[in-house]
C-alpha cells in the first residue's frame, strides 16, 4: 500500500468513496455495507471519502468505528481515516451555524475530533464562504477538527485563502485522463502553497473500464447510475465517443503491458501527477467490490512509453480549462 502525507495525517492513496451510499447506484444495507467496510480495512484501505450531504455515509462511519472498537480494540481506530465534507446552502455564515454542522457529524461519526473536513460553495458571488473557512479555522484550533479543506474550489480562491492567511491542505476536485483541468493551474499552486489534491471522477464512474471498450455509445437506459450520466457528459464535451473508444484502446494496451487493467492504468496515471496525494474509488458497499484489482494499483509503474501512447489520443481531444474554466466551475451558480 502507497501513503501520503495530508497535513498532519498519513493517508491511503487509494481512497473509498461514499457518494454511492447516497443513493442511485442500487440498494445499500446498512449492516452489509458497515461488514464490507471491515473488508476494505483489513485489506488496507483504510481512508474514507464522505459527505454530510451523501445521505447515511456519516452514520456508516459511525457504524463501522464501533464495530472496528468492538472486534479489533480501540487503538485500531487510530489506523483509519474519515474525510466529510460541509456542505452547506450560500447563506450567512456565523461562528454558531458553522459549529453546529461539525457538531452534527462528530456525532454521526462516533470522533471526538474529524480527520478532514472539506468544504464546499456554490456561490462565490456571496463572499460568506471566508467567514466559513475563518470559523472552520477555529475549530481547527479547538480541536474539534484535524484539517481543513476543500471541495471544488477553483485556484483563484485557493489564492485568496493563502492571501487571507487561512491554512487548508487538501482540495478534492475532479481530475482523470479525460478531464485534466487541475494541471493548468492548481497543482503548481498546491505544490507551492503546501496543499495537496485528492482527485475523484478518477475512473470516470466506471466507464474507464473494459467493460465499454468496443461497445455502442451508451443512452440514457444503459446509463443507470448518477456517476455513469455525469461523466459520459464529460466525456462528450472532451471529446465524444469514437475518440473515448480510442483511448480505451491505448489504455487497453498498456494495462496489458503491465498485467493490469484499464483502471487501474487510469488511477496510476493520475497518482503519478505532480501534488496529488490520493485518487478516489467509489465503492458501491455491499453491491459490487474491487479491493483486489484496486490493489494492483499500488504495484503499478507507467514509463515514458505508456504515457506517450496515453497522450496521443488526449492531444487530440477538446481542451476543458477553455470550455467549462477552472476545477469546480460546472458547480457554481
Amino acid at each position: 500500500m502507497e501513503t501520503a502525507a495530508l497535513g498532519d495525517l498519513r493517508v491511503c492513496r487509494v481512497l473509498n468513496g461514499m457518494w454511492q451510499v447516497a443513493g442511485g447506484h442500487g440498494r445499500i444495507e446498512h449492516e452489509k455495507a458497515i461488514g464490507e467496510m471491515m473488508a476494505y480495512h483489513d485489506s488496507g484501505f483504510t481512508s474514507w471519502d464522505l459527505a454530510d450531504i451523501y445521505g447515511p455515509a456519516e452514520d456508516f462511519i459511525g457504524g463501522f468505528r464501533r464495530m472496528l472498537a468492538e472486534e479489533k480494540g480501540e487503538s485500531e481506530l487510530a489506523k483509519m481515516q474519515a474525510f466529510t465534507k460541509f456542505v452547506p446552502e450560500p447563506a450567512r455564515m456565523t461562528r454558531a451555524v458553522v459549529e453546529q454542522a461539525i457538531e452534527r457529524s462528530r456525532r454521526r461519526m462516533g470522533v471526538e475530533s474529524i480527520d478532514l473536513v472539506q468544504f464546499h460553495w456554490w456561490d462565490y458571488a456571496n463572499p460568506a464562504w471566508l467567514d466559513a473557512l475563518v470559523h472552520l479555522s477555529e475549530l481547527r484550533d479547538a480541536g474539534r477538527v484535524r484539517n481543513v479543506g476543500l471541495t471544488n474550489f477553483d485556484t483563484d480562491h485557493m489564492q485568496d485563502m493563502a492571501d487571507a492567511g487561512i491554512k487548508i491542505v487538501s482540495n478534492q476536485v475532479q481530475y482523470s485522463i479525460i478531464d485534466q483541468r487541475p494541471q493548468v493551474k492548481m497543482q503548481e499552486f498546491c505544490s507551492k502553497n503546501n496543499s495537496v489534491i485528492l482527485a475523484y471522477g478518477t475512473v470516470c464512474g466506471g466507464l474507464l473500464s473494459e467493460r465499454y471498450l468496443g461497445s455502442p455509445e451508451p443512452g440514457n437506459a444503459q446509463l443507470d447510475t448518477p456517476s455513469l450520466r455525469k461523466y459520459k457528459k464529460m466525456i462528450d464535451v472532451w471529446g465524444g465517443w469514437k475518440l473515448f473508444q480510442e483511448l480505451l484502446a491505448a489504455l487497453k494496451q498498456v494495462a496489458a503491458r503491465h498485467n493490469a487493467s484499464i483502471a487501474n492504468v487510469a488511477a496510476r496515471y493520475i497518482l503519478d501527477r505532480p501534488a496529488v496525494a490520493g485518487v478516489i474509488i467509489g465503492a458501491r458497499l455491499g453491491i459490487a467490490e474491487h479491493r483486489h484489482d484496486n490493489a494492483r494499483i499500488f504495484g503499478l509503474k507507467l514509463d515514458d512509453e505508456d504515457r506517450e501512447r496515453i497522450e496521443a489520443v488526449t492531444a487530440r481531444s477538446r481542451n476543458l480549462f477553455e470550455l467549462i474554466g477552472d476545477c469546480g466551475d460546472e458547480y457554481r451558480y
